[in-house]
């Protein structure tokens, strides 16, 4: 039996917390991942894959960031219904200068998502639930608000980039993560058996971040050669497809 089966999943900050990191350094978040590009739209170009956006009628987008996703799914779909959910009011101001035709909304924790039952049929959630409060409680929303057969398609770093998360950022610096903890795989797929989500697809991905791109594309082949391996579990991007039911 595992560890987490009796775990709550609670982190010890509040998501008020995690908005002031995320307004602290919303000026410099861009530039920032400018500077790791490939890595940084990996996780649009992946997601496109298993959300399958050209069937879709609503999305979710949370967190937005600086809502580039918004760009990445009109192009796959430009009659797409978009809302890109963000609890940085900083990161808000940052995407209406790049990108001011996107549809945001500002919201005030993860435990309580200012939309209505069954409202969306694909939720693209990409590098938030490490930065919940409460994980179980986030998750169960995004299943109140999605449609019956929706897809969710979330991305997290898993617990094996901790240190070298660390390392990167005492080289290099960066927007930092502020409070975060990130889950091995075999949590949050624990977290959606009890919220009621169905696995579909667990990937690892971006084996190796930064470097020459043929280095990355090497790194991404091998990955890809060993998923379900211990090797993919360093992936420093773990995605899982998911169906409500």
């Amino acid at each position: 039996m595992s560890k987490f089966n009796s775990s709550n999943h609670r982190n010890i900050w509040s998501d008020r917390d995690v908005e002031l990191h995320w307004d602290s350094v919303a000026h410099i978040y861009i530039s920032e991942n400018n500077k790791v590009k490939n890595a940084h739209d990996q996780r649009f170009i992946e997601s496109i894959k298993h959300l399958k956006p050209e069937t879709a009628t609503n999305i979710l987008n949370i967190s937005s960031r600086d809502a580039e996703a918004d760009k990445f799914l009109k192009i796959a779909n430009p009659k797409l219904s978009i809302i890109n959910a963000e609890i940085s009011q900083g990161l808000i101001n940052e995407a209406k200068k790049i990108n001011p035709s996107a549809v945001q909304q500002k919201i005030e924790t993860y435990s309580q998502l200012p939309f209505e039952n069954e409202q969306f049929d694909r939720v693209l959630s990409l590098e938030t639930l490490e930065h919940c409060a409460d994980p179980i409680v986030f998750l169960s929303e995004l299943h109140r608000v999605s449609a019956k057969d929706a897809i969710l398609v979330l991305s997290c770093p898993p617990a094996t980039s901790e240190i070298p998360y660390r390392i990167f950022t005492a080289l290099f610096g960066g927007h930092g993560e502020g409070p975060h903890r990130f889950p091995s795989s075999e949590e949050v797929k624990i977290m959606f058996k009890k919220t009621n989500w169905k696995l579909l697809l667990h990937k690892g991905t971006v084996l190796i971040p930064v470097g020459p791109k043929p280095v990355q594309d090497f790194g991404e082949r091998l990955i890809n050669a060993f998923q379900g391996s211990l090797l993919a579990e360093c992936g420093i991007r773990q995605f899982y497809v998911c169906e409500k039911y």
